[in-house]
C-alpha cells in the first residue's frame, strides 16, 4: 500500500498526555473538514504536497529515528485508504502508537489493531464551524487511555464542551483535555472556568511547540 506523506520529523509532543516527551510524527495529507483555527491548513487539501510511502518504508523510518512513541496525524488520518494496514505496520515497530483523529471518522478501525494505538480525539466546538460533522458514536468505543481533546475559542465552546462531557460522562471513560484556540482566548478563561464548574479529571493544556518555535514552523 502507499500512503502520501505531508511530512515527517522527530519532535517533542507539543500536548495530549505524553507532552514534552520525544516522538515520530508521521503527518498524512489530506482532511475532510476545514476548522475556522486549523494550524495545518496547508496539509488538507488534495494537492497538498507529499511523499508516497509504503507502510513499511514509514515503519523502516519509524525503526531508524530510535524514538519509541509514534504519532500519526494529519491532515485527517482515518480518511486514508487502507489506514489500518499503516497502523498495524507501526504497531509492529514496537513504538506506542497515537493517532490524532478530528472527530468525524470512525475509530473502530483501531480495535483491529494490536496492540490497539491510543487514540486522542478532538471534538470540533462551535466556533471550528465544523460541530455539525462530529461522530457521536465514536463516544461509545473510547478506552481509558484514550483522550477527546476540547480546543476552545470562546464561552460558548465550553459551555458546550461541557455539555458533551457529562452526556457522555467522558471524565469517567477516558482522558480529557481543554486547549485554547491559540490567540482566541485567554488561558486564565479556561481554567476559570474548570474550575467554577470543578471538572474534576480535565487536564488543562498548552501547546508547548507554538511557545518553544515560532506557533507557524513545520516540522515540529
Amino acid at each position: 500500500m502507499e500512503f502520501k506523506v505531508a511530512e515527517k520529523f522527530v519532535s517533542i509532543n507539543g500536548e495530549g498526555t505524553k507532552a514534552g516527551m520525544p516522538a515520530v510524527f508521521i503527518r498524512l495529507a489530506g482532511c475532510n473538514l476545514c476548522c475556522s483555527y486549523c494550524d495545518t491548513m496547508w496539509a488538507n487539501g488534495s494537492d497538498t504536497p507529499h511523499e508516497k510511502m509504503t507502510e513499511t518504508e514509514i515503519a523502516d523510518y519509524v525503526r531508524s529515528t530510535g524514538i519509541s512513541n509514534v504519532t500519526l496525524t494529519g491532515g485527517e488520518p482515518l480518511i486514508a485508504d487502507n489506514v489500518a494496514v499503516l497502523l498495524q505496520a507501526l504497531a509492529d515497530t514496537c513504538a506506542a502508537v497515537e493517532i490524532e483523529t478530528n472527530g468525524s471518522a470512525d475509530i473502530s478501525v483501531c480495535d483491529g489493531i494490536i496492540p490497539r494505538p491510543s487514540v486522542t480525539m478532538d471534538y470540533k466546538l462551535p466556533s471550528s464551524g465544523m460541530e455539525k460533522c462530529m461522530r457521536h458514536e465514536n463516544f461509545p468505543l473510547l478506552r481509558e487511555n484514550d483522550t477527546v481533546k476540547f480546543v476552545s475559542g470562546s464561552m460558548e465552546d465550553l459551555d458546550r464542551a461541557l455539555e458533551i462531557i457529562r452526556k457522555y460522562d467522558l471524565t469517567n471513560r477516558c482522558r480529557v483535555f481543554f486547549s485554547p484556540v491559540f490567540g482566541k482566548i485567554e488561558p486564565a478563561e479556561i481554567v476559570d472556568f474548570i474550575l467554577e464548574n470543578k471538572l474534576n479529571g480535565v487536564n488543562f493544556q498548552l501547546q508547548l511547540h507554538k511557545f518553544i518555535w515560532d506557533p507557524d514552523k513545520r516540522g515540529v
